[in-house]
């Protein structure tokens, strides 16, 4: 076991609230843990020497950090300060139907309740998973009652100054009918290491509009999930815009519990210099009748490195399932590193599913046209990256969103030189 999570287990011990039964639970699952190595098959392209290293720690609440401006977009403002909720950020009055709530803050009945569901949609093996659950200060619980739909997106913000050590947590629930749009990202301001972890329960025939903006570059660490249950004919349509950083790392996992279910995820990231982005994406086809269409992309520049990890399981009793994941992979140095692996595991016997990974380089012949076009070779990187990852922007249901990543991909395209 390394030192840093010998500590972290340490000062988890140190904390006794609301959570005590949860975070025992998640202190002895990491006390048999072993660290993760290159042998480590969920590790093995992301060692966590960074981590280990880390000098991050615990700060005080600090004023003056904001969530970054986002042009015409009027959202529900959730924002931690270091791994602290800032009230100051969260709106004196609500939608009707929508409650944001401390579970500290809750009733004993109500607490009670909340620990049935907290920590049950986020899988046990995800090491970091449980280092939130033993080190989470306190757990937002974000609610929609029935057949609500909440028009304004709730933006649920991390935002870390420097230095800092953060462990957030989130519990949003759909009731049956509700719909929702939540939008996630962190920004932190250099050598900070943070775990950001939201679950979401969508009840039947509820709708779920979600997106994760993770841009930290630099020597930032972050480790983060997104973990979602849908229940009979509830919908779910994500997107993931990622760069890279010495070590970013989200996991995500779709469990169609109901049936009829459908889920969309479209995840694109952009990795330069000597970053690193692992994407391990997991759905579980536990009922009849789901769908999923997963699309990833990926460009990679310079000495960065790219994982991704793609798991569609379906089980024996998923009859009738429609499953894709696609997974395209653009390489613009040869010193830079793509890691993908696709899986697909069936155990039922009247399904349609597929899945494929490529890995290719930017077409030379093609940038060489625009250049003999009067192009500049650097205009013309940017516009052959663009059009590989604008089919997915496009796909945005949030249209305000979709026009303030792109002036951002576009900047991020020009600091990437095809070698």
């Amino acid at each position: 076991m390394s030192a840093w999570l010998e500590s972290a287990i340490a000062r988890g011990q140190d904390n006794s609230d609301w959570l005590a039964p949860k975070r025992a639970h998640a202190l002895e699952l990491l006390s048999a843990t072993k660290w993760p190595t290159r042998k480590t098959e969920a590790w093995r392209y992301t060692p966590l020497r960074p981590i280990e290293r880390s000098k991050a720690v615990p700060v005080e609440n600090q004023t003056g950090l904001l969530p970054l401006a986002i042009d015409g977009l009027n959202a529900i403002e959730l924002a931690f300060v270091n791994g602290q909720l800032d009230k100051v950020q969260l709106a004196d009055t609500l939608p009707e139907g929508l409650t944001i709530a401390l579970g500290s803050e809750l009733s004993p009945e109500q607490q009670a309740s909340a620990l049935q569901e907290f920590s049950t949609i986020k899988p046990e093996r995800h090491l970091f998973g449980l280092v939130n659950d033993a080190l989470v200060n306190d757990v937002v619980i974000v609610s929609v009652e029935e057949n609500v739909k909440i028009d304004e997106p709730v933006r649920i913000s991390s935002l870390l100054s420097q230095g800092a050590e953060s462990h957030t947590r989130v519990l949003v629930s759909l009731e049956a009918g509700a719909r929702l749009t939540v939008i996630e990202d962190v920004q932190a301001q250099g050598d900070s290491l943070s775990t950001a972890f939201v679950e979401y329960n969508i009840a039947p025939k509820a709708y779920l509009e979600h997106y994760r903006f993770a841009l930290q570059t630099g020597s930032n660490l972050a480790v983060g999930g997104c973990h979602f249950n849908l229940h009979d004919h509830a919908k779910m349509n994500s997107t993931i815009v990622a760069f890279g950083s010495e070590l970013s790392r989200l996991d995500t996992d779709i469990i169609h519990a109901g049936e009829f279910a459908d889920a969309k995820l479209n995840a694109m990231y952009l990795l330069d210099d000597k970053e690193l982005f692992d994407l391990h994406a997991t759905v579980e086809h536990a009922m009849p009748n789901g769908t999923t269409e997963e699309n990833v992309r990926c460009i990679v520049a310079d000495r960065a490195r790219a994982v991704f990890n793609g798991r569609i399981h379906i089980h024996k009793d998923a009859q009738k399932t429609l499953a894709e994941l696609n997974n395209r992979n653009l390489l613009l140095s040869d010193k830079a590193e793509i890691n993908t692996k696709p899986e697909l595991e069936i155990y039922a016997d009247d399904v349609r599913c597929a899945h494929g990974a490529t890995v290719a380089q930017i077409d030379k012949q093609a940038l060489y046209y625009l250049q003999t076009r009067g192009v500049s070779r650097a205009k013309a990187q940017v516009m052959l990256n663009f059009g590989f990852i604008n089919e997915l922007i496009d796909l945005m249901p949030n249209e305000t969103l979709a026009e303030w990543i792109r002036p951002i991909i576009r900047e991020r395209f020009a600091q990437m030189e095809v070698m």
